[in-house]
């Protein structure tokens, strides 16, 4: 049975993706009887910064980083159980697996919860005109280092095009890092936050491939495999830009935060149609507006 909104309890709350309007009515309404409310801070950013989400929330913010949310979720959970606490998270609550484990934590401790959902990026990347039903499994691409240059997700990459699958590629974002020298020394000095653009994956796709052929591979994907940038997703600037994967290393999408995709193959009628308003022009790799016209 379905619990009362006036029960004490944790709420994980999807803030949507553009601004702080993108909640929904019911997470909006248990925000402002939360008697305190978290903000996870490392998974996703919006568009507007903690100040005008305060102001609009009617409510403090606490920011909550990757270290509190894994390691000491208890002091989230602490008194759930007598007073309502709210989790916020940009997009959909259950977006990511360490929300999932909040949950688990809460039922363990006998804490009552709910999740409020809201869209994600894994439902909004419709907005290029790609079929959610013909993506495969989603894979995230990662800051390589100079001595940490992983290439597994490309196999996920390769079935899902074996498939005719699309494949939404999210790129890695880096809060609250830490140096290997400050981590190294037990400083707590962060490094500033870097979002990976779809220019940058693009190029480490394009290295990939390089890779497996020299292997004597023959990769799925190419340098004119057509691909999908698309940039604040949900705000009102939203970009989206469909070209090929050479042309996806030098479209200017502008800022955080970015996303890739790596089409299947063969496109539906309507898909290529849709796509057809984000194209790149041969001579400019400016991106279109949502309304496919050039910016």
């Amino acid at each position: 049975m379905s619990l009362p909104l006036d029960f004490d309890m944790l709420y994980l709350i999807g803030l949507g993706l553009g601004d702080a309007k993108d909640i929904t009515v019911k997470g909006l309404e248990a925000v402002r009887r939360c008697s305190r409310v978290y903000l996870e801070a490392y998974t996703s950013v919006l568009t507007v910064g903690q100040e005008v989400l305060e102001e609009f929330y009617g409510r403090k913010l606490i920011l909550a980083d990757r270290e509190e949310v894994e390691q000491e979720a208890d002091n989230i959970l602490k008194d759930a159980d007598v007073s309502d606490v709210a989790f916020l998270v940009v997009g959909d609550p259950l977006g990511a697996t360490t929300h999932s484990d909040l949950i688990l934590r809460a039922r363990a401790l006998g804490i009552p919860y709910r999740v409020i959902h809201n869209a994600s990026i894994m439902s909004a990347v419709g907005c290029c005109g790609l079929q959610l039903y013909k993506f495969g499994e989603t894979v995230s691409i990662v800051f390589w280092t100079d001595t940490w240059r992983p290439e597994s997700f490309f196999d996920k990459v390769q079935k899902n095009r074996q498939s005719g699958l699309h494949t939404l590629c999210l790129l890695d974002i880096k809060v609250k890092e830490q140096s290997l020298e400050n981590l190294i020394r037990g400083r707590k000095l962060y490094e500033p936050p870097r979002y990976m653009t779809v220019n940058q994956a693009a190029q480490q796709l394009l290295e990939v491939v390089q890779n497996q052929r020299a292997r004597g591979e023959e990769p799925a994907v190419t340098e004119e495999t057509l691909c999908v940038g698309l940039a604040r997703v949900g705000a009102e600037d939203q970009k989206i830009a469909a070209g090929t994967l050479r042309q996806m290393c030098t479209v200017d999408l502008g800022g955080p935060l970015q996303s890739l995709i790596i089409t299947g193959g063969s496109l539906h009628p309507l898909e290529a149609e849709m796509l057809s308003l984000f194209s790149v022009p041969e001579t400019d790799s400016g991106p279109q507006s949502s309304n496919g016209l050039c910016t």
